[in-house]
């Protein structure tokens, strides 16, 4: 378990102080892949740096293990860097080294006998799925091989706390969605707990069980990743999330009529389209205006925004159907979008389809 008491960094510049980081209290628990999520300048790579000791922080506390790291000495600490490993957003490989030396490098600092050393080194290479790279240079690999490498070399002292910063970054697409897949099968095979320093939303989605959002140097919300996403309080968690509406000025109507709002909170997402059953079953076609969806484990988050046909009948018949379905919670709405009055959600028997 990780746990940050009341965390504060601060920097001294010619123009004044900065305040990097104020005040954060965080619990990590062993096998969460934890989240942490900020924009530009938030304090996200200045926390990661306090939470491994590279910058010590300028009050409160680290705790790994209930041991307070800013009280080890330096061997301690040194020790304590072979349990809470790191990858960076550059790989940060030798390249002047192959890619079997590279990972033996912390085999050879921690003083494991060369034999073993290699035997670890190739099996990690196999775990990474680069079993044939091993006297290739990073030169000759491409982006995301060079993280895997980076990744094997990282687990090479079998740590308990991988520390991603910024990891998938520099990596298109497809490939973060391979590297994420890895580093999700390690904290499932290993139990190793991961800590992932991002500001790409779709990473904490893919891959986060919790999440964290810092935004200038304070976290302003935490929880389930799931929560989160859902039901963003903080101002900084919904410009994330939901950046269209965060200031709450999206104009729906033409002439201020009503309209609901969809809120999925882990619905099932499989079967018949819901909007398409009501149009079927009542025969109100509802309209999309606007619509942000994500899938969290197989299951549906996000909210649409809709424009309902006809009268106050239509209306009524239109919130009491949707309203009749497991996790999704139904609000009304002005022509500005701001809730003003909510359905409480049921959860009858039946079918949760999107």
């Amino acid at each position: 378990m990780i746990e940050l008491r009341n965390l504060s960094k601060r920097f001294q510049t010619p123009d004044g102080q900065i305040d990097a980081l104020r005040h954060i209290n965080l619990t990590v628990n062993d096998g969460d892949i934890y989240g942490i999520i900020g924009m530009s300048g938030a304090g996200k790579s200045t926390l990661v740096r306090c939470i491994n000791m590279l910058e010590r922080p300028s009050e409160g506390a680290v705790i790994l293990d209930g041991r307070n790291l800013g009280e080890l000495s330096d061997k301690e600490l040194r020790d304590i860097r072979h349990q809470v490993t790191m990858i960076f957003q550059s790989f940060n490989l030798l390249m002047q080294r192959t890619c079997l030396k590279n990972i033996l490098l912390p085999l050879t600092l921690q003083g494991t006998p060369r034999k073993e050393a290699e035997e670890r080194a190739r099996e990690l290479l196999r775990i990474v799925g680069l079993p044939d790279k091993a006297n290739a240079y990073p030169a000759q690999l491409s982006g995301g091989q060079q993280q895997r490498i980076a990744i094997a070399r990282a687990l090479a002292t079998n740590p308990k706390v991988l520390l991603c910063d910024e990891a998938t970054s520099a990596l298109d697409p497809k490939t973060t969605h391979t590297i994420l897949d890895l580093i999700r099968e390690i904290n499932r095979q290993m139990g190793i707990t991961v800590i992932v320093i991002t500001h790409q939303m779709s990473v904490v989605q893919e891959i986060c069980n919790r999440v964290a959002i810092l935004e200038n140097g304070a976290v302003v919300e935490e929880g389930e990743v799931s929560d989160v996403f859902t039901n963003p309080k903080a101002t900084a968690t919904q410009m994330l999330v939901y950046p269209e509406l965060a200031d709450g000025t999206i104009t729906i109507g033409k002439n201020g009529t009503q309209q609901i709002r969809l809120t999925f909170n882990g619905a099932e997402a499989a079967g018949e389209p819901l909007l398409a059953r009501m149009a079927m079953d009542l025969q109100i076609p509802a309209s999309v205006h606007t619509a942000s969806m994500r899938s969290i484990n197989g299951k549906a988050y996000g909210y649409m925004l809709l424009e309902i046909p006809g009268g106050p009948d239509q209306m009524a018949a239109a919130i009491k159907y949707l309203s009749g379905h497991d996790n999704v919670l139904v609000q009304i709405t002005g022509a500005y979008g701001k809730k003003k009055e909510s359905i409480p959600e049921t959860q009858p028997e039946g079918e949760t389809e999107l």
